[in-house]
């Protein structure tokens, strides 16, 4: 019989995991025996907290050419240095240096480059707005892009440390997992590209009150992330379906009626409000969801590389998006009813967003900002994990150098068309290696490394433990749910009575 004391024992990579004991040697090895978990000062989310500000911090000291000069001069210096954010460009490109208010304030054509509205949903418009009210005036254009470039990178650094503190505490007995978070590479390169860090926060604090059991604060916290950025509301799919084999419904009635209810707090006002002409500027809180439908195939997406390679412009890509990510979800759908074991939420929460991704018009490199933290919650293994990180590496560096190459006059400067090809291709392959990794796990569920020491689905809260209701297929589902009810009295997730 395990103890209490077995219970609240973390399960530590260097233990398990091949590559993490490996890599360990860097600093002194595995841990060894005495090596008490939480003991001291140096707990696993403070030390996970400070390697993740300390790796943002480098992704900060590798825009240090842009700070310096390539986001005012050079033309093409901040994609031959890999260093170019929206950030300062959006600063003044959208009037927030001239004192224009996001949805409220039509942006002049000289600013904006044809752009009459913000193209960001309300959350990230006031966070944007926040960084520039805190921006101070004076000096030249360039220095206030500058000074608004590091007053988001605060912010946004302060929304790492909630992710790696949200991401540490989702498996409990797993937080050294978000060790990969912090040590990610595509994380602290595109960190201050964008303002996707907000949102990523929010959706990381929602999986965290998730798993504890608090279903109408998780739905709250998704609604506001959805306001902040659409690939949020996905992570209802996935509740809905293993809801529904759990028999759950109402857990996930609460966290979606929670989330509405946030969502049009934040955004009611904006919508219903008219400007001091009596205008009514649903036109400009609408700007984002027009944007998204009426863009063009762009850049990072398996569209672009299809068009490039055939010369088809593919002008119905709105629809073949649409046929293809309704097929991708009932795919999911599927996989969650007809599984021998019911999937763990981080695992279709993470192939849904992928997926998303994936079928998408366009990938900008701060997209996989989306997928870290929930690929480290449904696949835990640092040998996949490094092998996708590599290929998203490779396509930041390539879309830059691409860009460099398109940019100047000189043919000898970046990547040709052909290189960049190879660059969106092994994106995309690295995520699909990554999802086919996860397929695998839940379809055998002996070879996910979270279900190995008899766990259920940590990151489930009232999932966890819950035998199905409803199951689709041959599998023997008796046999399952005795399992299940056997790990949650096992592992504290259920009545011991």
């Amino acid at each position: 019989m395990r103890s209490a004391r077995d219970d609240d024992r973390q399960v530590r990579p260097t233990d398990e995991d091949e590559v993490a004991a490996a890599g360990s040697e860097l600093i002194g090895g595995p841990a060894g025996k005495r090596a008490l978990p939480g003991a001291g000062w140096w707990t696993p989310v403070r030390v996970i907290v400070l390697v993740a500000i300390g790796m943002f911090a480098l992704g900060m000291v590798q825009k240090l050419p842009c700070y310096e000069y390539g986001w005012f001069f050079g033309a093409t210096t901040q994609y031959t240095h890999a260093c170019y954010s929206d950030i300062p460009h959006l600063y003044s490109g959208r009037g927030f240096d001239a004192g224009l208010v996001p949805y409220f304030d039509r942006i002049p054509q000289t600013l904006s480059g044809g752009m009459d509205y913000l193209e960001y949903p309300v959350l990230t418009g006031l966070f944007m707005q926040i960084a520039a009210w805190l921006t101070p005036g004076g000096g030249t254009i360039q220095h206030r892009e500058q000074i608004n470039w590091l007053v988001n990178a605060g912010m946004l650094m302060a929304c790492t440390a909630v992710i790696a503190v949200c991401s540490a505490r989702t498996h409990r007995r797993r937080p050294w997992d978000a060790l990969l978070i912090a040590l990610a590479p595509a994380f602290a390169l595109t960190a201050t590209v964008n303002w996707d860090l907000f949102a990523v926060a929010l959706t990381a604090a929602a999986m965290l009150m998730w798993s504890r059991g608090r279903p109408a604060l998780a739905g709250v916290l998704i609604g506001l992330a959805a306001a902040a950025k659409l690939y949020p509301l996905l992570l209802l799919g996935p509740l809905f379906v293993l809801c529904l084999r759990a028999g759950r419904m109402r857990a996930f009635a609460v966290s979606t009626a929670s989330a509405v209810a946030a969502w049009l707090v934040v955004n009611l006002p904006v919508m219903l409000t008219h400007d001091a002409t009596g205008f009514h500027i649903r036109e400009g809180w609408a700007k984002f969801y027009t944007f998204s439908q009426e863009r063009p195939i762009d850049f990072g997406s398996i569209w672009l590389l299809i068009s490039q390679r055939t010369g088809n412009p593919l002008e119905g890509a709105n629809t073949y998006v649409s046929l293809l990510m309704i097929l991708g979800c009932l795919a999911l759908v599927a996989l969650g009813l007809y599984a021998p074991r019911r999937p763990r939420f981080a695992q279709l929460a993470f192939l849904v967003v992928a997926l998303f991704i994936l079928t998408n018009k366009v990938y900008s490199p701060q997209y996989v900002l989306w997928l870290i933290p929930l690929a480290v919650l449904a696949r835990p293994k640092w040998r996949d994990f490094l092998i996708w990180q590599a290929c998203e590496v490779l396509y930041f560096l390539g879309i830059w150098s691409y860009l460099a190459y398109t940019g100047s006059g000189d043919k000898h400067q970046g990547l040709p068309t052909e290189g960049y090809q190879l660059a969106i291709a092994l994106h995309l392959l690295g995520t699909l290696y990554l999802c086919a990794v996860v397929v695998r796990d839940i379809l055998m569920p002996e070879r996910d490394v979270v279900r190995r020491d008899g766990s259920d689905d940590p990151s489930g809260g009232v999932l966890d433990g819950a035998p199905d209701v409803i199951a689709l297929g041959s599998a023997h589902r008796p046999r399952y749910a005795e399992r299940s009810a056997v790990t949650s009295v096992r592992w504290g997730t259920g009545s011991r009575s």
